[in-house]
Formats: C-alpha cells, sequence, structure tokens
C-alpha cells in the first residue's frame, strides 16, 4: 500500500532548507513583507510575539515550532510595542547570517533558529494544500533537533551537506504535517488520512493509481454507502473523489514529465489512461497546456 503523506513529500523535491540564527534583545519590532515560500522558526530561548497578516497575535516561547506554508507578510517583535524594521525576506535568506533584532549589545533575551525550505518541484502548492495558514508547536523535541541540525550543517558546509540538507527538509516537513491535528487543518489530505474509513479509501487510491477506480469500489473499500462515502469524502478532502484522484494523477504526470525519462505514452500508463490522446487531454485541461509543452517549459527553467 502507499503512504499518501510520504509520497506527497517526494513529490514536493524538498532539495535544501536553511537556518539562521535569530536573536533579539530589548524593545524591537521586525516588519517582512510576503516571501510565498515556506519558512520555520524554533524558539531556542526566551519569547516574542509573531503576528501574522489575518491572523491574531501569537507568544512563541522556547522549545516552540513554527512552520508558514506561504509565509504572508508578517511581524515578529518584543513585547514591548517599538517601531518596525522593514525587512525583505529574500535578501535575508540569501544572507546567510546571523540576525539580531533591537539592542545589538549583551547577551541576547531572545534567541530563535529562522529558515526556510528550497523545492525543486512542478506544484508547491500541494504543501499548501495539507495544513494551515500557521502551524504552531509546542515543546517538540524532535523538530528542535531537526532544526539545530539544519542550522548546523548550513553553517558549516561540510562535504555532504546538500545531501544531507535535502534529506533533513524531508524530514522536518513530515515531522511538521504530522504534529498537526487533523481538526486544525484545512479541507485536505490530512483531514481524510485522519478518518479511519476514509483513509482505506485514500490509501488505495495512491497504491494503485493506475486503477479505473470507481465511486462504488472506493466506497467498498471505506466500507460506506455510495452516497455517505462521497459527501463524506467531498467534506473532508475538500474535493469530489473522482476530482482528487484526477488532481493526483495530474500531479504525478507533471513529475514524470519533468524528470523527462518516460515517453508520454508510458506516463499516461502509468497514471491510469488507455491512450496517449486521453491522457492529453486530461492533462491540458487541467494544467492549461499539453504535456509536450509543459516538459519543454520544465527544460528550459
Amino acid at each position: 500500500m502507499g503512504d499518501p503523506l510520504s509520497e506527497v513529500v517526494r513529490l514536493l523535491h524538498p532539495s535544501a532548507a536553511f537556518a539562521n540564527i535569530i536573536s533579539g534583545k530589548g524593545n524591537w519590532a521586525v516588519r517582512y513583507t510576503e516571501y510565498g515560500l515556506p519558512s520555520f522558526c524554533i524558539m531556542l530561548e526566551g519569547s516574542c510575539l509573531l503576528t501574522v497578516d489575518g491572523h491574531e497575535p501569537i507568544v512563541i516561547s522556547a522549545g516552540d515550532f513554527i512552520l508558514l506554508p506561504t509565509t504572508p507578510a508578517f511581524t515578529l517583535s518584543s513585547f514591548v510595542p517599538a517601531p518596525p524594521v522593514f525587512l525583505d525576506p529574500f535578501k535575508v535568506a540569501s544572507e546567510h547570517r546571523e540576525l539580531r533584532y533591537g539592542d545589538g549589545e549583551g547577551i541576547p533575551e531572545m534567541r530563535s533558529l529562522g529558515g526556510a525550505f528550497l523545492f525543486d518541484c512542478a506544484d508547491p502548492g500541494l504543501l499548501v494544500s495539507l495544513l494551515p495558514t500557521v502551524v504552531h508547536v509546542r515543546d517538540s523535541v524532535r523538530l528542535s533537533q531537526l532544526v539545530q541540525m539544519v542550522g548546523e550543517e548550513s553553517a558549516g558546509q561540510k562535504p555532504g551537506s546538500e545531501f544531507m540538507l535535502s534529506r533533513l527538509a524531508e524530514l522536518l516537513l513530515v515531522e511538521a504535517i504530522r504534529s498537526v491535528a487533523a481538526g486544525n487543518a484545512p479541507p485536505g489530505l490530512l483531514q481524510g488520512l485522519a478518518d479511519e474509513r476514509l483513509a482505506h479509501a485514500l490509501n488505495a487510491m495512491h497504491a494503485r493509481v493506475d486503477h479505473a477506480w470507481t465511486i462504488d469500489e472506493l466506497a467498498k473499500r471505506a466500507a460506506l454507502s455510495r452516497s455517505v462515502f462521497f459527501e463524506r469524502f467531498s467534506r473532508r478532502v475538500g474535493m469530489a473523489p473522482m476530482a482528487y484522484l484526477l488532481a493526483w494523477r495530474m500531479a504525478i504526470a507533471k513529475d514524470l514529465l519533468r524528470g523527462n525519462e518516460l515517453s508520454v505514452s508510458e506516463i499516461a500508463e502509468r497514471v491510469g489512461y488507455g491512450s496517449t490522446s486521453a491522457f492529453s487531454v486530461a492533462f491540458s485541461r487541467h494544467v492549461g497546456i499539453a504535456p509536450g509543452r509543459f516538459t519543454r517549459a520544465s527544460s528550459s527553467e
């Protein structure tokens, strides 16, 4: 049987992660513009206030882990208001150095590791579909250890660092996703997998993506009536079963097309289409361009 969560992370192809030490003292505030890519922070010492646009401020303290799947604009600050310093997240990401907020002298009152994920994939929106806008995990020893290792690898640049960072990024993502309670997740794969009945159907779809699944077959896998299965799946996963299957097939197809190792006909068969033309029509409707054009566009990136 396929493990849907592992397959999603694999399709994301996290190529790296980086983390910088961030510290602060006194009264300070920094305002980051929208980044658009997944970023994370683990609080090592002290605490501060995080205000993500569109959300209530939250206190993050030592041991807390924050993941922002799309990293909208946000403000990080001490608890006493101060005029914000405006920062460009893309510039910060490229510098790989310690950041100091507020008073630059003396022992910091807050220390954290902050960083971001880099992906080599055609569909980074896969991660966004899994998680709420703000993931806040308290006292996760495993996440803290993983981020610490990312920080060490980022700073050390030893032989093999590129490989290590890509594997650590995968582990961080899986652990962060696992930590999200299904009740806090948006409709999507996490909610579906948290439902014992629906999980049987989802695992079956992922294990045999090339099979010509029907609603009746999937409902039997879930031990539910056809109508109950359809309603429950649509509500918890956020789309109808056949729409989910199509989206997953297209995600796999895009990944295979980017790899440029299989012909379009081989990919069509791999994702459950009886003919190249049927696959091409479905792909073009879903993605907006034909498979061959998608491959050429991916190769020129």
